[in-house]
């Protein structure tokens, strides 16, 4: 079964076939007082897919924007100290390189390492919170893309493209479960800092799909939504009246127009905007949480402050419905480290370290981590060889990404990379194939969420990803 998809039919037997058949299934619709799959609806935002392959109801994307170094944080290579100062062997296949710098010396890793929890799972001690979490993760350590820069790998890690134009994964998981909630959106998008995520909106659009299904994004700061109260000396009446009367007029100029998803997602987020005047304060508002929750997020120290906020807010928002959340670190690819890699990936993993561990464990205490997938990684790693003598160059063949929850199997690493962590070598698994095991956690089978675009039957994988079932708790 699929959604907006039209099949062609090759002859005329073919044609009686199928027309008989669907007197016999309107018959059931009358019968049933149910929707057939796939039948349009009067809500764009309804759920078109049946959830039925995975357990995961909403996502939390942690995104490291910059690409974080494998090698120095979840994939133990003692290689790389062993062939520290040395030129990369001839046996590994030569990458190409972002920056370009000929014949670096591979580059010593300082880290600190242990094998953590029951599991056993290798955690670096930049990530020291990490490791008491060990047995609810799952280590991806053979992902691989295409995108060299920041550009393009940003855009294919959150689209499945290095180019624009397509939609966001969170705008897919829109499309094929629709929104659980009236007054909340059912994408939202945190980053860490004022400056903006490479590619910019794209990053979260909706591309050729209606532009009701791209990411809301979220103020950083103690006022992540602004113009949530009434203006001084306007009733809620007095509100209530002005906005009916400006949607009224909305969905006046909106008739005759019905192809501009443009206006139709503009009109709706007017709607939107209004109805969150009711539920979202309350959604937003964290400083009723209890102290010891809030000091578990590391809200009470300085470099945990603001990413604790978001990771805090995350939990807040899908425990209200919100299907998709992402939240970027290091936004303007501050993870990035040609250079200085020690002061750069110090500072940023204590700004998210006891945040994410934070969050993790709130979710489970709460019940909530069964069905919420979280996700964590960039858009690619590092490479083994060094940058300007203390930095790492982007590594796209084969980096590490975790996940939790959501039916997810904990305590447990897949795939693998050479010895010195350049290349995947077992388990390869590409954007594509994350996307669609992402999509298959939350009950989707991707291949089933099609888009018609121009007579193109469109998926969130490009044709090429597959579900990949050894990431599951129960196959």
């Amino acid at each position: 079964m699929r959604c907006n998809n039209i099949d062609k039919l090759h002859s005329r037997r073919e044609l009686l076939t199928r027309a008989g058949c669907g007197f016999g299934a309107l018959a059931y619709e009358a019968m049933s007082g149910e929707r057939l799959f796939g039948a349009e609806t009067a809500n764009p935002a309804s759920q078109k897919i049946t959830n039925r392959l995975g357990t995961a109801k909403n996502v939390i994307w942690l995104f490291m924007e910059g690409g974080p170094s494998h090698i120095d944080l979840f994939d133990y290579k003692p290689a790389v100290n062993e062939l520290a100062g040395k030129s990369l062997p001839d046996s590994f296949e030569k990458p190409v390189l972002a920056m370009g710098e000929i014949n670096a010396p591979i580059l010593e890793c300082k880290r600190k390492w242990q094998q953590c929890g029951e599991s056993g799972l290798w955690i670096s001690d930049w990530l020291p919170h990490h490791q008491q979490i060990a047995d609810e993760l799952c280590v991806i350590r053979s992902c691989v893309s295409d995108g060299i820069n920041h550009a393009g790998g940003v855009c294919q890690m959150n689209t499945g493209a290095v180019f624009g134009g397509r939609p966001s994964l969170g705008a897919w998981v829109s499309y094929g479960l629709g929104n659980p909630t009236e007054s909340l959106p059912t994408f939202v998008v945190m980053k860490d800092s004022s400056s903006m995520v490479v590619n910019g909106v794209r990053a979260w659009g909706s591309g050729f799909m209606p532009s009701m299904h791209q990411g809301v994004l979220f103020e950083t700061g103690d006022e992540p939504l602004r113009h949530l109260n009434n203006p001084a000396g306007v009733s809620q009446q007095q509100q209530r009246s002005k906005l009916d009367f400006i949607n009224q007029l909305n969905r006046q100029h909106f008739e005759g127009r019905h192809s501009n998803t443009e206006l139709e997602a503009r009109i709706q987020s007017y709607e939107l905007a209004a109805k969150m005047q009711a539920d979202a304060p309350v959604a937003i508002d964290i400083d009723n949480e209890p102290e010891h929750i809030r000091s578990m997020y590391g809200l009470d120290q300085k470099e945990t402050e603001v990413y604790g906020r978001q990771c805090l807010l995350a939990r807040r928002l899908v425990e209200r419905g919100v299907r998709f959340v992402q939240l970027y670190s290091g936004a303007g690819s501050k993870w990035d480290s040609h250079s200085n890699i020690e002061s750069n990936h110090s500072r940023l993993c204590g700004g998210v370290d006891k945040p994410i561990a934070g969050l993790i464990a709130d979710l489970k205490q709460r019940g909530m981590l069964e069905d919420t997938l979280v996700i964590w990684g960039g858009e690619f790693g590092r490479t083994p060889m060094s940058e300007k003598g203390n930095g790492r160059d982007h590594n796209p063949t084969g980096f590490t990404m975790w996940m939790a929850g959501g039916g997810v199997k904990a305590g447990q690493a897949v795939g693998a990379t050479d010895e010195l962590g350049l290349h995947a070598v077992e388990d390869r698994l590409h954007v594509h194939d994350i996307h669609a095991t992402i999509m298959g956690l939350l009950g989707m089978d991707h291949k089933e969420v099609v888009y018609m675009h121009k007579g193109r039957p469109e998926r969130v994988d490009l044709n090429e990803g597959e579900f990949y079932k050894g990431i599951l708790a129960k196959t």
